[in-house]
């Protein structure tokens, strides 16, 4: 009852407060629109290029997909006129951005105080966890479960935070098995990535008899936060809650400018259509392939695999999307069968437990051209099955799903995970696919 009560006095605080004026994305709104037609598709496009004042935060090449973007309020009036002149609809989905988070925020330190973690036992699905957080809790899982969990770190971060890989086997002490290799928190802001991903861990650990057949002949290695400087920046203020890129300084026309891309920073097809030279902008490639911490521990992760890598599993946010190589180009490789059979096993699975629909195809053209991701390099660097996972979207920036949503979203998610790593046992079982 006292919790109860606490909440309620804080939750009007968290209210009242929201309602100052001078946070930051004050004014900025995001709008919702829906392309029928080709010219619109390639309008939101042209319009993409601009993140001075736009931010897309869904978009797609297929027509009548939702397509998502924040505004800025000075560019306002003449994104409703261009709108106007296609005959493209609207809704306002969101009338104050910086509003938005400003509560948001509130509301994440008022969960962590009711709901503290002390780095021992299960994580809840109540909240969304610090790095540190994360990290306690794979050492934990090490501690209590040593013959089938162990911990390693594998590299540190721009500014110096520890970058830590679980490995889940079935404690049968052999070697050199098949590996699924899994990470999340490529975007900083992307927080249900990292909680899907810590979900996924506690299911092949805490309920090991009833996913025994995913370790048999597999390991799984998985990287729960691949941007931990980003993904902690975005918990410092409104400001930074969509920030996107890592945080390494860059200098640009006279000012500093941080992050790149992670997810265009890979060398492979490095810095080509989908990715921007310019440091200030969200999909900035970097200014050498791997210029980064962070995609240089992935890189390593994955070359470390050669001859056990069998799939690479990254998960993103926000979309309802299933989507495997190429980024890079609208041509498909000669094994996109293999690919697409693991990804709408996924996609079929999710769908008859909950009804939520994905989009199955490969990157480019289910969505849109991004060359330097990391699942490309992926394929590339001999996993016969890459995917990246796009998990749907909530709150109202649809990369702030709610708390109260994350049971639902991760629970669905694993749904989809189990169904792709079973089939992926069943077409891989013990040998190594002859290519590797």
């Amino acid at each position: 009852m006292l919790r109860s009560t606490v909440a309620i006095l804080a939750l009007g605080a968290i209210v009242a407060l929201s309602s100052a004026s001078g946070i930051a994305y004050d004014g900025y709104k995001i709008y919702e629109v829906v392309p029928q037609t080709q010219e619109q598709i390639d309008f939101l496009y042209k319009l993409s290029k601009n993140e001075e004042f736009y931010d897309f935060f869904a978009l797609s090449k297929l027509p009548n997909h939702v397509a998502r973007v924040m505004v800025n309020p000075n560019e306002e009036e003449n994104f409703l006129a261009a709108l106007a002149s296609l005959g493209l609809s609207h809704n306002v989905l969101n009338e104050n951005v910086g509003l938005t988070i400003e509560r948001e925020f509130q509301l994440m330190k008022l969960r962590r105080s009711l709901t503290p973690f002390t780095g021992k036992g299960r994580l809840s699905t109540e909240r969304y966890y610090s790095h540190d957080e994360i990290n306690a809790y794979i050492e934990d899982l090490a501690e209590r479960y040593p013959d089938r969990v162990s911990v390693q770190q594998v590299g540190k971060s721009y500014e110096g935070r520890d970058m830590k890989t679980i490995t889940i086997s079935n404690g049968d002490g052999r070697k050199n098995k098949n590996v699924i290799f899994m990470d999340g928190g490529f975007h900083a802001r992307e927080w249900i990535s990292p909680a899907a991903v810590l979900y996924v861990i506690d299911q092949l650990v805490e309920n090991f008899e009833e996913n025994s057949a995913l370790l048999l002949d597999y390991d799984w290695i998985i990287l729960p936060v691949v941007n931990p400087d980003g993904y902690e920046h975005t918990q410092t203020g409104t400001l930074a809650r969509i920030w996107r890129k890592t945080r390494q300084p860059y200098k640009y026309l006279g000012q500093t400018c941080y992050g790149a891309d992670p997810n265009r920073n890979f060398g492979f097809h490095w810095n080509e259509e989908g990715a921007s030279n310019n440091p200030c902008a969200d999909t900035y490639a970097g200014p050498t392939p791997f210029s980064e911490n962070e995609t240089i521990v992935v890189r390593d992760l994955m070359h470390s695999l050669k001859g056990r890598g069998v799939m690479y599993l990254t998960i993103h946010s926000y979309g309802n999307y299933l989507l495997y190589p190429w980024g890079w180009t609208a041509d498909l490789p000669e094994t996109w069968p293999d690919l697409d059979e693991v990804a709408r096993a996924g996609g079929d699975a999710i769908y008859e437990a909950t009804g939520t629909v994905y989009s199955v195809g490969s990157s480019t053209n289910v969505l849109y051209i991004a060359a330097g991701a990391s699942d490309d390099y992926a394929f590339y660097a001999g996993f016969p099955i890459s995917i990246t996972m796009e998990l749907p979207g909530g709150g109202l920036t649809g990369f702030d799903p709610p708390a109260s949503k994350i049971d639902e979203f991760v629970t669905e998610t694993w749904i989809g995970i189990r169904a792709m790593a079973h089939k992926v046992v069943e077409k891989y079982p013990t040998e190594k696919p002859a290519f590797l």
